[in-house]
């Protein structure tokens, strides 16, 4: 689907279904907006039910200040339109109250990016907006000078967060984004000291492209069209877990000894299509697309392991609290997390580019997932769903663990329990 060639209206529903839906505002909060060519400002309705947007209820304000439509436009219209003075690139705003977010502007601190590459690659450096009284012209003056200021994403005090984009898609992709890094941090002070990415290891990361050498395929065997689905279907579950982002997160699967599927880059998770996924086959790419970063390591992976048919790398906010503070996930909570991932090894950054062969040493019949440090969830499986359910049972565990800090020092399985699992499942 070509999001930026549906009209504003549909856009600007479809966003705010995906907003409200994934708990990133409330039922009367927040406001999303697009400027079109003509000028005409497109915007949310003030009072309407965010949970239940329509396309006739979206507002058109004409640059002669005329307004269109059965409502009255946002009350927060002043700060979009003074952000568009200021910030003539800007074309789309998103306005939103994810709760991670909220709490970090009530406690007057900014998330930061640089918890893993792909984050700042999305978001940038954090901006700062100070308290005005909401729909005031004083507020749209604190958000729009601190735009002028070249951020793309500003937290506002005690009030939101606020993204802005050429498009809406990427606007919405940054509120997403930071959301992200605010839940992950948020996860990760439980744990202890928060690791950061220098400079030099963001621009290894800005820098890097996978450089294999491109194929057309003659023909495609049912084997890899029935994986295209499976592998659809997989993501789209993924992204409505929230495990992954819409910009972030790799599937791949083997579809014969030389050759397998993987997941492309710059790709909108929602919407990825079997046409999307790119064939690798005797170390050359599907021409024409443009393969996740991630497919130079997981060839190496498949490569030095017949027993894996399906690699997914992923920041699903609980298990990448542990790896953004190195702190170990011990998976000896209840039986299935032992049974399913028993050792969980974490592994350095920058390995995924300079030294993937590292990275699959650490995959065993015993440590299925990796942690890469301030990166990924590394989970493989002999099939897709038994390396998705290795994700997700990460995932969980390192959720109840996080969670039982709040009620006491969490006390793992006995080692006389640990053998009794291990004799009975393998």
């Amino acid at each position: 689907m070509k999001f930026d060639l549906l009209h504003p209206r549909k856009q600007l529903v479809q966003i705010m279904d995906r907003i409200y839906r994934y708990g990133l505002t409330t039922t009367s909060g927040g406001n999303l907006s697009i400027l079109d060519e003509n000028g005409d400002l497109w915007i949310t309705p003030s009072a309407v039910d965010k949970g239940n947007l329509k396309q006739r209820d979206i507002m058109c304000v004409k640059p002669d200040k005329r307004i269109i439509g059965p409502h009255k436009p946002s009350s927060e219209c002043p700060f979009h339109q003074m952000i568009y003075e200021k910030r003539p690139d800007v074309r789309a705003i998103v306005h939103a109250h994810s709760p991670a977010l909220v709490s970090f502007s009530i406690a007057r601190k900014i998330p930061d990016t640089r918890i893993i590459p792909q984050a700042h690659h999305v978001c940038g450096q954090v901006g700062y907006a100070p308290y005005a009284l909401p729909g005031s012209w004083q507020l749209g003056e604190n958000i729009a000078n601190t735009f002028a200021q070249g951020f793309e994403v500003a937290l506002l005090e005690n009030h939101g967060v606020v993204t802005v984009g050429p498009d809406l898609l990427t606007a919405f992709q940054r509120l997403e984004t930071l959301d992200f890094c605010a839940r992950t941090q948020i996860q990760a002070c439980r744990l202890g000291s928060i690791n950061t990415l220098t400079d030099e290891q963001i621009a290894r990361f800005e820098n890097y492209r996978a450089t294999l050498p491109t194929f057309q395929p003659k023909s495609h065997s049912s084997r890899e069209r029935e994986l295209r689905q499976m592998i659809c279907r997989m993501v789209h579950r993924a992204y409505e877990r929230r495990l992954m982002t819409s910009t972030e997160g790799t599937v791949s699967a083997r579809v014969e000894a030389n050759s397998f599927l993987i997941t492309p880059y710059g790709v909108d998770r929602k919407h990825l299509a079997i046409e999307d996924i790119v064939l690798a086959k005797n170390g050359r790419v599907e021409q024409g697309k443009c393969p996740s970063r991630a497919v130079e390591l997981h060839q190496v992976i498949y490569a030095n392991h017949p027993e894996i048919n399906c690699i997914i790398t992923a920041q699903s906010p609980n298990a990448m609290a542990y790896a953004v503070t190195g702190q170990p996930l011990d998976s000896r909570t209840i039986p299935e997390s032992y049974v399913v991932l028993r050792n969980v090894p974490l592994v350095p950054h920058g390995q995924q580019y300079d030294a993937p062969e590292q990275i699959s040493a650490a995959l065993s019949e015993n440590s299925a997932v990796v942690l890469i440090q301030n990166d990924a969830v590394l989970a493989s499986g002999a099939t897709i769903h038994q390396a998705f359910d290795r994700l997700e049972v990460a995932d969980f565990t390192a959720f109840s663990l996080l969670n039982a800090l709040h009620i006491g020092p969490p006390v793992p399985i006995g080692e006389t329990e640990v053998k009794e699992l291990e004799e009975k499942f393998g």
